[in-house]
């Protein structure tokens, strides 16, 4: 140090390991920043604050307010005064201490930076608190709507670079896939810097426009309505043409005399469908295209787009193929309808067994709307994808694999912000999380490129000391809350979360 003074605990804790007239070297990543006063490193997460190593984001501490009478006491929203919280810590919350701000174990030789004795229900807990930084990492977005979004493995670009691509389509929505080693790191500099970016912004909340090879142009962003082409999604779809079919037979049976739902995936024929058969309503004879998979369902209508039921159908009489003069007769009713109930037609055969448009009518109306009624607001799913690499696993334990085992047999509990995630079974630790469970600005980079996201390990403590943790390392809670009190910020538990220390049925955490 420039004033021969040691480096501080802090110092340590961030990474710094030298410095020259007030110039700090930061360890924390890679990229080993060098950083003079008053000035922050590439990543802008630690500046040089007079000579000193310091976080330019602060440790999220979560807290909720403990159960009085078996009953948890709804968070304070306002003060005696009638002020908005201001993200201060309570004294009478139960607190989790995140990884969100805390720092990172590169370059892998030292344990993670808080790692947390306390005692909830009687048992002694550890909780190791860290940041990973994730280059093995993506998103998977999931977009509700029926609407053609590109083929499958399209490029999807943002800004001009492939970021991703798309992926096989659920039940009523299509998939991305962004992100991934490949494209961080596997391809040019801006390629992965975009990438990076896209990742960023879309874990952290924000919009983002996406560009997909013969295909759309659709805005994402966590928990929000898609845009396709400049056009917001209202409706997820209530089913596939098949299972409207199905679904409301009842209620068209006597109002009309057949129903085509039309679908990119199955065209459902009511008459012909076995709903059809099973209220003894009688064959139509209006064939449409496509190839029959089973009575009344159809595969390949259409090709996929952005017209009816995920069609490139505007003209929904166009998928009518004949109309057999043997079997249908003047005057049949006829309703062809979309997944969705956005789109509707009804007409009646004239005497030459022409279908003409009519109003219709307001029963048939009617289950057109419950239709709508039926389908659950579009939204946008983003999910984070990553493995634990072995940088952030020596931060637990001298012995990593040690902890792999835990995690498998389900001894430790991984949270990410405090936020529950899914681990994928099989080798390593690689964890999927929705990032609207997780608190704002819980993700980070740098500029290698790769993701920077928090990441707590809890389990008893005697479990921690017998998989090799740095026992040394372990601090109890309330020195944490009285080093970290004053810099902390205090973020609201969300309430969907489990709370991360809370015994499971086997008395563990």
């Amino acid at each position: 140090m420039a004033n021969g003074a040691p480096p501080s605990q802090e110092m340590q804790k961030y990474g710094a390991r030298e410095g020259d007239q007030g110039i700090v070297r930061c360890d924390a990543c890679p990229v080993l920043c060098r950083i003079r006063p008053g000035r922050v490193g590439a990543c802008g997460r630690y500046a040089n604050e007079d000579g000193l190593l310091t976080r330019s984001d602060p440790l999220v501490l979560s807290q909720r307010v403990a159960e009085a009478g078996g009953v948890m006491v709804p968070f304070q929203a306002e003060d005696a005064q009638g002020q908005e919280w201001d993200g201060r810590l309570l004294a009478n919350a139960e607190t989790f201490v995140t990884g969100i701000g805390s720092g990172t174990t590169y370059p892998d030789y030292k344990p993670a930076p808080f790692i947390v004795s306390s005692q909830y229900g009687g048992v002694d807990t550890v909780t190791v608190v860290t940041e990973g930084i994730f280059s093995y990492c993506g998103v998977k977005v999931k977009i509700d709507t029926d609407r053609h979004l590109g083929p499958e493995t399209a490029p999807v670009r943002a800004a001009g670079e492939m970021v991703g691509h798309v992926t096989t389509a659920e039940y009523g929505s299509q998939m991305l896939s962004l992100g991934g080693v490949r494209h961080l790191t596997g391809g040019s500099k801006k390629e992965g810097n975009i990438a990076c970016d896209t990742l960023l912004k879309l874990c952290s909340g924000e919009a983002v426009e996406l560009e997909i090879e013969e295909g759309a142009t659709v805005t994402v962003q966590a928990d929000r309505a898609p845009i396709v082409n400049g056009h917001p999604e209202e409706r997820m779809r209530v089913g596939c043409g098949s299972a409207t079919v199905g679904i409301f037979a009842q209620q068209w049976h006597g109002q009309v005399d057949e129903v085509i739902v039309l679908d990119d995936h199955i065209t459902g024929v009511l008459t012909e469908h076995q709903a059809g058969r099973c209220l003894d309503m009688p064959l139509s004879g209006i064939r449409v295209r496509g190839r029959k998979s089973t009575p009344g369902r159809y595969f390949q209508v259409a090709e996929p787009g952005s017209g009816w039921g995920g069609t490139d159908i505007t003209d929904p009489l166009s998928i009518v193929e004949k109309i057999d003069p043997k079997t249908a007769w003047p005057g049949l009713r006829l309703l062809l309808t979309s997944t969705t109930g956005e789109d509707a037609l009804y007409c009646v055969l004239d005497e030459e067994l022409r279908p003409q448009q009519r109003e219709i009518p307001a029963a048939v109306r009617k289950v057109v709307e419950r239709i709508g009624e039926n389908c659950e607001p579009a939204l946008c799913s983003v999910i984070f994808m990553a493995g634990a690499g072995g940088s952030l696993r020596a931060g637990v334990t001298e012995n990593p694999v040690h902890l792999t085992q835990s995690v498998k047999q389900a001894l430790t509990r991984v949270t990410m912000g405090g936020a529950p995630v899914y681990i994928w079974p099989g080798g390593g630790i690689t964890v999927m999380v929705d990032v609207t469970r997780m608190p704002e600005n819980a993700f980070g980079y740098v500029p290698t490129p790769a993701i920077v996201a928090p990441m707590e390990f809890t389990m008893p403590k005697a479990d921690y000391e017998a998989l090799g943790g740095h026992a040394g390392a372990v601090v109890p809670l309330e020195q944490v809350l009285r080093e970290q009190g004053e810099s902390a910020k205090a973020a609201r538990w969300r309430d969907e979360n489990p709370w991360p220390l809370e015994q499971s049925k086997g008395g563990r955490p």
